[in-house]
């Protein structure tokens, strides 16, 4: 087994197609959507470090070999992975890649793996030979890694392909996180309401991305809270399917996609006080309805309906419609 611990000082063949390759890929980051990104990252540097299949995703380490959270399948199929669950534990390459903060390795499997059976699954999935390379948080065993895979038995890895590999490795992640936030700028457009914190969290709470405002925002409602994982009764909740919760100080609400919860944080306003009928009915009012408009759509008695905008305009604190849009928009 060979592998480097940090980035190679050793220069690029060519500079000049280095540097454009990256700017290539942020320029990627940006222009592709979070379905199409990383399949075009991974063609993109096809040309300059051949490979046939990929994996890519986030995991952690654990004695039983790899844990994981996000995972990016190139030009392979679910059956692999599910073929590799039961015999992870034998995946040395892995075991020794995540040793160190950062590492980049190339691997013969006919060699690396000392499981017959490990080996027999690498050459049935076309993983005769292997580059791996991670960054760990030898603290909890988190990585993010991405791994390259050669079908034929003769393609080794070459030392100055490993050096690539990992100068690539920061800017492939950075550029991953940049298409990230960039899609959940997309779900989130500017509001008049109120200011939003945005982060993007994997299904099992660990936290990708932050902004300022979000990490305020739970630190507010839960006192002691560090960032890198979300508070487990948050967590606990959109477990348990809920899309909006709603806390003592906070509304957080969540978007899946991709293995990954896009969230939403805002200060609690008076309007999460209205019951989901009252909202409907206060919607109906911002729109210009009158009461006895609201009770004939609603089927509901004029009576009843003038009750529910009462309750509402305690509840908000407005005399009047045009403080009703204004507390309803704080809550947009």
């Amino acid at each position: 087994m060979q592998y480097i611990e940090r980035s190679d000082p050793s220069r690029f063949a060519d500079f000049t197609d280095f540097s454009d390759l990256l700017l290539r890929l942020y320029r990627l980051s940006h222009e592709q959507s979070i379905d199409a990104f990383q399949d075009s990252a991974l063609e993109l540097i096809k040309p300059l470090l051949p490979f046939d299949s990929s994996m890519w995703g986030t995991a952690t380490m654990t004695p039983v070999g790899v844990d994981i959270h996000t995972i990016h399948l190139y030009r392979t199929s679910q059956e692999m992975l599910d073929a590799y669950e039961p015999l992870k534990q034998h995946d040395l390459a892995a075991t020794e890649i995540t040793r160190h903060r950062h590492a980049t390795g190339g691997f013969h499997s006919p060699v690396a793996f000392e499981d017959p059976e490990m080996r027999d699954f690498m050459t049935r999935f076309g993983h005769e030979n292997l580059f791996i390379s991670a960054t760990t948080d030898t603290s909890t065993n988190f990585l993010h890694w991405i791994s390259l895979f050669r079908a034929k038995r003769d393609a080794h890895c070459e030392a100055e392909e490993r050096q690539l590999l990992d100068q690539l490795r920061p800017h492939l992640m950075q550029a991953l996180a940049l298409n990230r936030t960039a899609h959940l700028d997309r779900l989130e457009p500017a509001t008049v309401g109120m200011p939003r914190g945005l982060a993007i969290a994997d299904l099992r709470g660990f936290l990708y991305h932050t902004d300022p405002h979000f990490e305020a925002l739970l630190r507010a409602e839960w006192h002691g809270w560090r960032n890198g994982a979300l508070p487990a009764a948050l967590l606990e909740r959109f477990l348990g399917g809920e899309e909006r919760v709603v806390g003592r100080t906070l509304v957080v609400r969540r978007h899946v996609a991709h293995r990954l919860m896009f969230l939403r944080a805002r200060r609690r306003c008076r309007a999460d006080e209205l019951t989901p009928r009252e909202t409907t009915i206060a919607k109906m009012i911002a729109q210009g309805a009158t009461h006895k408009e609201i009770a004939q759509q609603l089927g509901r008695a004029p009576a009843t309906v003038r009750n529910h905008i009462q309750a509402i305009y305690a509840k908000l604190e407005v005399g009047n419609i045009a403080g009703l849009i204004a507390e309803l928009r704080l809550a947009e």
